[in-house]
């Protein structure tokens, strides 16, 4: 036992990167898979035209890595399957990945790079992490950002591909940093804002840079944003009236049957509360189509003019004048005149 335990392990050998992704290629398996697998997706009705105008160029991308994809426009599914020319066991899980992204409104040249080895795809559902649908609205305009700055400047920074639709967020991009993504737009949704994401991740960015820092921790470099309750001011409401003491619990609230039995609907026959019933609605329809027709009539009706004036009184009075006043202006005409005639007979 001694002997087996101080045997040198493969495992433990440093100079081997285990972590190294080993490429698979056609012929690396043996024999073909023994049991198929499929994997079906629903589709909404609005990427119909669309998924029949690029279905040929998806069978092809499928049919180079030995799976079989079907379309069903009836049921509005689209499913995958492994054949028995399949030589990548995993492949049916990123065939399953591919059309999921279809579904959720990816294009198909950026969808199709889920069936490469070294992306990751994952669709984030975030339909139920807000119950209301006005605050929901805007928890997701914040991760788009004005002009969609704020979903830029994440795919910057993580390298992945993001596209919000609808509940659900669609995330590719490396195996490195998956979960931060999915940290960030759950966050969101939860009433943290992005960008305090994003400052952490520009700061990580400098300090992957420097290193005598890799061995340390980076946590006092890190902001730390807590939750702040805001005290708002409360809407000033209607002043409660103060209600005078009584030992005395208030009256309960009559039943449908006491309400009945008061009025004397309780021993109607069923005939008579339905004759009732039509009386009161014959009444209401006569009193509503009574105002739409004098609502109609108002249209009809001439709008009240302003009484005209009488000539007379349009006319200011004259001024009265005296005789010894209206003599004097025609004696300053007549002088006027004079004038004017002794002056042309000298010009001639």
């Amino acid at each position: 036992m001694g002997k087996m335990k101080n045997m040198d392990k493969p495992w433990e050998d440093d100079s081997v990167d285990h972590w190294k992704p080993e490429a698979f290629a056609q012929g690396d398996m043996a024999g073909p898979l023994l049991e198929e697998s499929s994997f079906a997706v629903l589709f909404p009705a609005y990427r119909e035209k669309y998924l029949r105008e690029v279905w040929p160029q998806v069978t092809s991308a499928l049919k180079e890595q030995g799976v079989a994809c079907q379309l069903d426009l009836i049921e509005g599914s689209m499913t995958v399957s492994t054949t028995r020319k399949t030589w990548d066991p995993y492949i049916i899980l990123k065939a399953r990945d591919l059309i999921k992204l279809l579904a959720r409104s990816v294009h198909l040249q950026q969808a199709l790079k889920a069936l490469q080895d070294d992306v990751f795809s994952d669709v984030i559902k975030v339909g139920g992490l807000c119950s209301n649908k006005e605050r929901f609205v805007k928890r997701r305009d914040r991760l788009l950002g004005p002009n969609g700055s704020t979903l830029k400047a994440i795919e910057i920074l993580t390298g992945f591909y993001v596209m919000v639709q609808g509940n659900t967020v669609a995330v590719m991009g490396p195996h490195s940093r998956p979960q931060q993504v999915r940290k960030l737009v759950e966050d969101c949704f939860r009433n943290y804002h992005p960008v305090y994401h994003i400052k952490a991740m520009m700061i990580k960015r400098e300090l992957e840079r420097d290193p005598t820092l890799q061995q340390e921790s980076w946590d006092r470099f890190l902001p730390k944003f807590k939750k702040q309750n805001v005290q708002r001011k409360k809407a000033k409401g209607k002043a409660r009236k103060e209600r005078e003491y009584t030992p005395f619990p208030p009256a309960p609230t009559p039943r449908k049957v006491d309400l009945q039995l008061e009025s004397g609907e309780y021993f109607l026959s069923d005939e008579q509360k339905r004759a009732r019933k039509q009386e009161a609605r014959d009444q209401k329809q006569a009193e509503a189509s009574a105002a739409s027709a004098a609502k109609r009539q108002a249209r009809f009706v001439a709008p009240k003019e302003a009484a005209a004036r009488p000539a007379a009184a349009k006319r200011k009075p004259a001024e009265e004048r005296s005789a010894a006043d209206l003599a004097a202006t025609l004696r300053g005409k007549d002088a006027a005149g004079k004038k004017r005639r002794v002056r042309g007979g000298q010009g001639v």
